[in-house]
């Protein structure tokens, strides 16, 4: 009995941490515990709600790791994915593989970022967002701010 109020404890402490993260590129501190320890923690704007639901329904093997979570940890997270999944130009269509990285908004706006650059030891792949967006982790891609390391 112990557990299971502990475990519904910890479930709505982290509903309400979720809850308060409305802003647009505002990210919530138990996305960022459990998604950005592993990369960075994007901003769901950037997907749409079909690929946010393909991407939480499949961690058992995401992108070739198991990032599982218990139902408890996984059923607010997903809720709040797909309350801030994008809707407009940045997610009008699934990309390939739901991986932002290939979706047409990002592809338009990180055209002028050569090959070259992406292969720097510093970058090494165009989903290291941090490598030129140091606010990566905090939602912060303010274009003022890219600084791509050489």
């Amino acid at each position: 009995m112990i557990a299971l109020r502990t475990t519904l404890a910890a479930s709505l402490a982290l509903a309400a941490t979720l809850a308060h993260a409305d802003d647009r590129y505002a990210l919530a501190p138990a996305y960022v515990q459990e998604c950005g320890a592993c990369h960075t923690p994007y901003p769901p704007a950037l997907l749409p709600a079909e690929s946010w639901q393909r991407v939480m329904a499949g961690l058992a093997k995401h992108y070739g790791t198991d990032a599982s979570l218990d139902a408890a940890a996984q059923k607010p997270l997903s809720d709040w994915l797909l309350a801030r999944a994008g809707s407009g130009k940045r997610a009008r269509v699934a990309p390939p593989d739901d991986r932002i990285t290939r979706g047409e908004w990002f592809v338009r706006k990180h055209r002028e970022v050569s090959q070259a650059a992406w292969a720097r030891p510093a970058i090494k792949s165009a989903a290291n967002c941090g490598a030129c967006h140091p606010g990566a982790a905090e939602g912060d891609y303010d274009e003022d701010r890219v600084r791509i390391p050489r």
